[in-house]
């Protein structure tokens, strides 16, 4: 009696058993399920969009802020002007510039003047100090008629730092000046700008903003800059998204903004493949910088319902993110045979050499 040989019944329970077995990359539910598991999956809702999209909006404490009337500090030149009092208005002579009669605030915020005295300028608007002025002045001139007017701004600035053309820092007057003013005047180096990384440090405190959306903000959603605020446009060094699974052109895909969306990345990978993917199999991997503590998550989108690409085309993909597509179960099968069939043929050849010795 012939015997099948051992090597014909592993196949045959490879055959049993074949998407137990499948080869390739695949995603396993369960196991991101798992308690012990640092990976979380989350499933692409139009809730996780909207909220998604709640974090990328302006912050209000930016939108709310209202510029104040210039306050003089040190570094600043003034010109003071009495009316009918050419000795105290210009001392050097009124043949002279404006700057060289100027009053310089010096750098602990004082200042002096005939008659007054030194005067603690720095903090002060320019009306409080006309104010001061003509009331220390009364007492030596009748009826002092005080101007003050700034000839010089050099106290207050904003520093601007990173991909920009011009990073020196600009000097604030008494015109409030828009966040979209100063980065025009600083001019954009487009070709390694990372523009989804703007960001603006106050008191403190630092935001991240969406360029595009600062763009699209007009009237009160302006965000006005304040004395001593910094910005920082990072460089897009090495800013990528890989997309990679059953798309027809798996690759790091470069962007510089925050609006690529899902949709866009598989679009620029040609789309999922129309043979071997799987509509229900669309993940997003994104990692954490501190796996023992925050787990990564893992983002599925069922791309068989057609409400799925309004959601792909509202989730924005990060930098780092890794999308894969998954197989469908034809395509698993086939790529199992693939593997199976020059295994068939040794196994041909193993089974005829057995005959052969069983019946010589």
């Amino acid at each position: 009696m012939k015997t099948l040989p051992a090597v014909a019944i592993l196949l045959f329970a490879i055959v049993l058993n074949g998407c137990a077995i499948v080869p390739g990359q695949r995603m396993d539910e369960g196991a991101l399920q798992r308690e012990d598991s640092h990976v979380k999956l989350v499933q692409i809702t139009p809730e996780l969009v909207e909220n998604d999209q709640a974090q990328a909006a302006i912050p209000q404490e930016l939108l709310s802020y209202q510029p104040e009337d210039y306050r003089i500090g040190s570094g600043d030149t003034l010109y003071i002007t009495v009316w009918d009092h050419p000795e105290l208005t210009s001392p050097a002579g009124s043949q002279q510039q404006t700057v060289a009669n100027g009053r310089l605030v010096r750098p602990d915020g004082t200042l002096f003047y005939p008659y007054a005295g030194t005067i603690k300028a720095a903090g002060l608007t320019i009306e409080e100090l006309r104010l001061l002025l003509t009331k220390k002045l009364s007492s030596f001139v009748r009826q002092p008629q005080v101007d003050v007017s700034v000839v010089g701004y050099g106290s207050h600035r904003i520093t601007l730092e990173g991909a920009f053309q011009h990073t020196d820092a600009q000097v604030m007057n008494a015109v409030p000046v828009t966040l979209s003013q100063a980065i025009g005047a600083a001019g954009i180096d487009s070709q390694q700008a990372d523009l989804s990384g703007l960001t603006l440090t106050r008191d403190g405190k630092t935001y991240r903003l969406d360029l595009t959306k600062l763009n699209q903000a007009e009237g009160n959603q302006a965000i006005y800059l304040k004395p001593g605020d910094k910005v920082f446009l990072p460089y897009n060094d090495s800013k990528e998204v890989y997309v990679v699974g059953e798309v027809m052109r798996p690759q790091a895909i470069t962007f510089k903004t925050t609006d690529l969306t899902l949709t866009q990345a598989l679009g620029r990978a040609g789309g999922l493949s129309q043979v071997t993917s799987s509509g229900n199999a669309v993940y997003v991997i994104r990692g954490s910088q501190k796996l023992s503590q925050t787990p990564a998550e893992v983002f599925h989108l069922n791309a068989r319902s057609p409400a799925s690409y309004v959601l792909a085309d509202n989730f924005r993909v990060e930098p780092g993110d890794v999308v894969f597509v998954g197989a469908s179960a034809i395509t698993k099968w086939n790529r199992v045979l693939a593997q199976l069939l020059p295994l068939s043929g040794f196994i041909y050849q193993t089974t005829l050499s057995v005959d052969k010795a069983n019946n010589p």
